[in-house]
């Protein structure tokens, strides 16, 4: 920190520990009867022992119930007055951009509103990225006035409590379910197992007892990376011929590639949103710092052994992904599906996955963001039944089904009917 923002936040902390405290005592006054769990929770945090009072994060229009439009809604750089560090390390990682991420999606706005500006369904997780000003304003003129933070997705107001925040449970409300079923793989893991067992007093406080926190923000760093990604696809394409050109085929589907390999204008998207690694040096950092992590009880080799078998189920999978993909690229050139309007290139778009026109279409996208994650996922996160039942076997049902399909298909295309 330079001398200038010591000195800007010396500053405000002293004016903080200045302001009166009749201020803060009229808010409580009224909102112990209003909304008493929030006094309640702000009575028991850190923010009113260091006298952090309700003005500091929202302001002092708002003075009685006829103005409370006038009131302050925190943001990450209300946050950072304070949390600097913290701040600077989430704004470079990949929470800060899952508002950006959601948004991206090409059909995104085909969606019911209150499943993604009423924060209620996709919102209601990626609501933790970073908003502008302008973002935050469309919100509040379509009637959304709360929940516009990031920090308190994890850190949950008014308790803000950093002890809440470290345990895997903080994860779980959106770590969970159809393309996010980290916290069941955890949860059943050795690893979770192991975590409840401690939090029972089954196992000594010092027993090993790795938590999300503990794998994916090493030191409290709250960048929050993995090396492959949500996408699990990276640039450059693996050294293996068959895995490169699946992996092709892959990211032509993701439209980052058109149909010659060569990138287009969603690449820039995937690359803004931090949903891939895009070179060899951030690949390798990100695996390194896994290795060091899992160095805490394990040796290094068995480290780098266990987080190969991930890659090499990436590798499984993405041969029967690549496959599905080009039955129903064929099905469109061959004049047998139609493809949806829209579709910037011969490849299924996989990223319009909500909106799937057809059986076969929804086939491969449940394919995809489904059994796809589950198996590699289940296998990083050291999830037999996962990366097996709900992964792989899936993925082999998924790929009978779509030929099946495709077959029928070209069957009742030949026999003049239509698709």
């Amino acid at each position: 920190m330079n001398k200038k923002c010591l000195f800007l936040t010396t500053l405000t902390l002293l004016i903080i520990a200045a302001a009166p405290a009749a201020f803060a005592a009229d808010c409580v006054e009224c909102h112990r009867k209003i909304t008493p769990g929030t006094v309640s929770d702000w009575e028991l945090s850190r923010h009113a022992a260091n006298e952090i009072g309700c003005d500091i994060c929202h302001g002092e229009d708002h003075t009685s119930e006829a103005d409370v439009d006038k009131v302050t809604l925190p943001t990450p750089e209300t946050c950072n007055l304070c949390h600097e560090d913290q701040v600077t390390q989430y704004n470079s990682g990949k929470h800060a951009v899952a508002w950006a991420a959601m948004k991206a999606m090409p059909t995104i706005h085909w969606q019911p509103t209150e499943l993604i500006d009423g924060m209620k369904g996709c919102g209601g997780c990626h609501k933790i990225g970073v908003k502008s000003d302008e973002e935050i304003q469309a919100l509040k003129d379509g009637g959304s006035m709360f929940g516009h933070a990031s920090c308190d997705a994890c850190h949950t107001r008014h308790l803000f409590s950093a002890e809440e925040a470290r345990q895997p449970e903080a994860c779980r409300t959106c770590h969970m379910g159809f393309d996010h079923p980290q916290w069941e793989m955890y949860s059943s893991s050795k690893h979770g197992v192991r975590h409840q067992l401690k939090s029972k007093g089954v196992l000594p406080e010092t027993a090993a007892a790795p938590t999300c926190q503990t794998c994916h923000m090493q030191d409290g760093n709250h960048e929050v990376r993995t090396a492959w990604g949500f996408l699990a696809v990276r640039l450059p394409l693996p050294e293996d011929k068959q895995w490169a050109a699946d992996q092709t085929t892959i990211l032509q589907g993701l439209g980052v590639l058109d149909p010659e390999g060569k990138p287009t204008g969603r690449l820039d998207v995937v690359k803004a949103a931090d949903l891939a690694r895009l070179t060899r040096e951030d690949f390798d950092r990100e695996r390194n710092k896994m290795i060091a992590t899992c160095g805490a009880c394990h040796s290094e080799n068995f480290a780098k052994a266990e987080l190969a078998k991930g890659d090499q189920m990436i590798r499984q999978v993405d041969r029967l992904l690549a496959e599905a993909i080009t039955i129903i690229a064929d099905l469109y050139k061959d004049g047998i599906l139609a493809k949806p309007e829209g579709y910037a290139s011969a490849f299924p778009d996989l990223l319009t996955f909500h909106d799937s026109p057809t059986p076969i279409e929804n086939q491969l996208f449940v394919m995809y963001l489904k059994h796809r994650m589950r198996a590699f996922q289940g296998t990083f996160h050291a999830n037999p039944d996962y990366a097996l039942w709900y992964g792989w076997s899936e993925m082999k049902r998924d790929i009978v089904e779509i030929r099946a399909m495709a077959r029928e298909l070209r069957a009742a295309h030949k026999r003049g009917e239509a698709s």
